[in-house]
């Protein structure tokens, strides 16, 4: 069906659907221009615990009521990534393949060095694309021509790469003037995130919203066949 692509703000250390989407594609955008949102997946994610599910929240500067873009949020703590790291390796020191995975999960927090949040969520983001043998090119949106309009934006983004296919969140069905994509020759589809098979979790019950870094710890190399694209 020609070249499919998905704009999506950069998440950190998001669940196993957002790299399904990123692996769906030919080309994987960073919505990074967009404003930052408060309380949101941007700067924090889920893992698994003893004492229940608990977040992982890399501390940030906000400037109040005033836009202010994913790209240009900074981090406001750096002892953040040390302290991450130290809470996973705490909660899944006995998971199966920790200590498969540990020392690369090491190099990506303990050497992790940039205070921009989007930087520190695409190297994240591509570190973990390398873990699971997912090859799709992340590119930036503010590396492209922007244009005015919620979907004028997306469609006119979609048009600079050549794609022919946009793959969007099933959330975006609310907002998506669908007739701009068709105009422009561009067909939509949307992701589905029911029906993911359950695999072998530490501290039950099974929950499914939690970074891919469970999945990963859980059964390592088999990850993918407990995702979609794969």
């Amino acid at each position: 069906m020609g070249k499919a692509v998905a704009i999506v703000q950069p998440n950190y250390i998001p669940w196993k659907g957002y790299f399904d989407l990123i692996n769906m594609v030919d080309e994987f955008v960073l919505y990074d221009d967009t404003q930052f949102t408060r309380r949101d997946w941007r700067n924090r994610n889920r893992i698994k615990t003893r004492d229940g599910v608990s977040w992982l929240t890399i501390p940030v500067s906000v400037k109040g009521k005033y836009f202010q873009s994913i790209r240009d949020t900074r981090i406001s703590d750096m002892d953040w990534a040390e302290r991450h790291f130290g809470t996973i390796r705490h909660s899944y020191r006995t998971a199966p393949f920790f200590l498969q995975y540990e020392a690369h999960f090491e190099d990506m927090y303990l050497n992790c060095s940039s205070d921009y949040l989007s930087e520190v969520n695409f190297r994240f983001l591509t570190a973990i694309c390398g873990l699971l043998g997912i090859s799709t090119n992340l590119t930036w949106s503010s590396d492209y021509q922007l244009v005015d309009g919620r979907t004028e934006r997306l469609v006119d983004l979609c048009q600079q790469l050549g794609a022919q296919q946009y793959i969007a969140g099933p959330a975006s069905r609310s907002y998506l003037n669908e007739d701009l994509f068709h105009e422009a020759g561009i067909a939509v589809r949307y992701m589905d995130y029911s029906g993911y098979p359950e695999y072998p979790q530490l501290f039950p019950p099974f929950d499914h919203n939690v970074s891919i870094v469970d999945l990963l710890l859980s059964v390592g190399t088999r990850a993918g066949n407990h995702m979609k694209s794969f």
